[in-house]
């Protein structure tokens, strides 16, 4: 039988370190920038003890994803749980959980690294789209799994492209205020469609046509 070897608390606490200060690093200078050295360096511990707990560079990179992850469906959890009892500012309390990630995201999914972030992503939302669609009174034309996926995309596009965002805004879309306007913003954007209920039937019987119609004939230039 396998004795379990005590965990010293402060050993723990030096590992939490160590992910938080790599988080900060891989965010600010992207995983090719960031060095074991410097993150042990921020961390206050030894290089020797950031190999030990994570062996190398991609072992605290992937430590870092799978502690996104477990935040984000823990966070996910609590944001249904309080919407069900009418306690809105679970929806805040989100926002202000995923705001010190979002550099990380951000970098990581510019990079093409985040895969397992966006899958988990898009899969949250499949499941927040199929209970919404049960409530809709025009049954959806695009499945849940497809609509989970480009929402997925135009949300976390707001992390990739925040120099554009904040330039086009007047303010850092990563700062308190900026989080606010945003936040405003995407309300009124999805509360209001640009689009009415007959301009989208109108569109949509337009593709609909189009895609039912015969292929076209391939030419030459």
């Amino acid at each position: 039988m396998t004795v379990a070897t005590p965990v010293d608390p402060e050993d723990l606490t030096a590992r939490a370190r160590i992910r938080d200060a790599a988080i900060r690093h891989f965010g600010e200078r992207g995983y090719e920038g960031a060095t074991l050295r410097g993150i042990a360096e921020t961390a206050g511990v030894s290089l020797g003890l950031v190999r030990h707990h994570f062996g190398s560079k991609q072992g605290l990179r992937e430590a870092c994803d799978e502690h996104l992850l477990t935040m984000i469906r823990r966070v996910n959890d609590e944001t249904r749980a309080g919407l069900a009892s009418g306690a809105l500012g679970s929806v805040i309390a989100a926002r202000a959980a995923v705001g010190p990630y979002r550099h990380y995201m951000a970098r990581a999914l510019a990079e093409g690294s985040a895969t397992a972030l966006f899958d988990e992503l898009a899969r949250l939302s499949e499941e927040w789209l199929t209970e919404a669609d049960r409530d809709r009174p025009d049954p959806p034309r695009v499945d849940a799994r497809a609509r989970a996926a480009v929402g997925t995309a135009m949300a976390l596009s707001v992390g990739i492209l925040h120099e554009h965002i904040s330039r086009a805004m007047g303010v850092d879309v990563f700062s308190p205020e900026g989080d606010r306007l945003l936040a405003r913003a995407l309300i009124d954007i999805h509360s209001h469609p640009m689009l009415g209920r007959e301009d989208a039937e109108r569109i949509l019987a337009a593709l609909d046509e189009a895609e039912s119609g015969p292929p076209e004939e391939s030419r030459d230039d």
